[in-house]
């Protein structure tokens, strides 16, 4: 374009110089008429010689800056690798440029926060990991120990202590299979097992099996779903969400209230409700309840829960469908809403 502009100019130049100087009255002794004599005798060679000039000029200015935007490109580029986030500043010329660089940039810091945050989990997975099976294994070893080094001790006392080792050995078993079934989700790509089935029959037969925890705390558990209410999903994996649940809506349920699971369609998805009545869950505290080995109560007691994987492993499965799973808790009332898609 500044080369056509040139052009045109130098062409709208000679014109107007000529026209100009043709209506004046020159002599072969006025220094004017020496200096523009060789011109008028050459005018060709003039005109392509001066147009070479001015594309050399042209050249050299636009390729000088060229190379200063690349000298600017290749300072900014040393500062996608830099831990400060502050954004890259180009010419406006070079927007675009800037607008991805700023973008990789951003991007780089992202993925550099979370493989902190992953290095930080895999932390903690082996923090929870060692307090979590310590505890149980601790108890086995003593009581087994006691049952060895106490040869005189009561029949009575003997059955005590060896329920206690069992019922210990089991809380193990529980645990590293919940270890095991989140490292399984995490490691491997799973595809589910897609089949069709009735959801309601389904529910109704989780919370059958349910009936002797309810008993303990005296809860109720009502279904509130559409009779014959049908889905395609996969089963052992679903009904490992809906067993969790309702396994959480019974260890932080307040004793003598009811447990609600109950159904909606919106379009062209399934929404499940899981509410039960209990302490109140802090907002911040709902936006974690999902993270793995996450726990409300902080001090990883064994009376309310396990090592934290079941929401988590819920929400995996969820996920691996298609579907969503969030939570809310407000006037003592905790709700669990999972969104799965409708079979077609």
């Amino acid at each position: 374009m500044t080369i056509f502009i040139f052009t045109v100019s130098l062409a709208a130049a000679i014109v107007v110089g000529y026209y100009i100087l043709r209506s004046f009255v020159w002599y072969s002794t006025d220094l004017i008429y020496i200096l523009l004599s060789p011109i008028r005798n050459h005018p060709i060679p003039f005109i392509l010689i001066t147009w070479m000039i001015g594309f050399i000029i042209i050249f050299i200015f636009f390729w000088r800056k060229t190379l200063h935007y690349v000298d600017q490109i290749v300072e900014a580029s040393r500062n996608l690798a830099s831990d400060n986030s502050d954004y890259i500043r180009l010419p406006s010329e070079l927007k675009q440029v800037e607008d991805r660089m700023n973008a990789i940039k951003q991007e780089s810091i992202r993925n550099a926060r979370l493989a902190k945050e992953a290095e930080q989990r895999k932390n903690d997975l082996l923090v929870y990991l060692a307090h979590d099976l310590k505890t149980p294994l601790t108890s086995v070893i003593g009581y087994l120990t006691l049952l060895r080094d106490e040869q005189q001790i009561s029949e009575e006392l003997r059955e005590k202590y060896l329920s206690i080792s069992l019922d210990k050995a089991e809380r193990l078993e529980e645990l590293i299979n919940e270890f095991f079934e989140i490292t399984r989700f995490n490691l491997t790509q799973l595809s589910p097992e897609m089949s069709h089935i009735n959801l309601t029959r389904m529910l109704e037969q989780i919370t059958f099996e349910f009936n002797p925890l309810f008993a303990e705390k005296n809860l109720t558990c009502q279904l509130d779903i559409e009779d014959n209410l049908e889905i395609s999903c996969d089963v052992n994996k679903m009904e490992r969400v809906f067993d969790n649940l309702i396994r959480n809506a019974i260890n932080y349920s307040y004793e003598n209230s009811p447990i609600i699971i109950r159904s909606k369609k919106d379009n062209n998805d399934l929404q499940l409700y899981f509410i039960n009545n209990g302490p109140v869950i802090p907002k911040d505290k709902l936006n974690r309840i999902f993270e793995q080995f996450y726990r409300l109560d902080t001090s990883r007691g064994t009376k309310t829960g396990g090592a934290g994987l079941g929401l988590a492993i819920a929400k995996e499965i969820v996920e691996l469908h298609g579907g969503t799973i969030s939570a809310q808790s407000e006037e003592e009332k905790v709700e669990f809403i999972v969104r799965l898609p409708l079979s077609p």
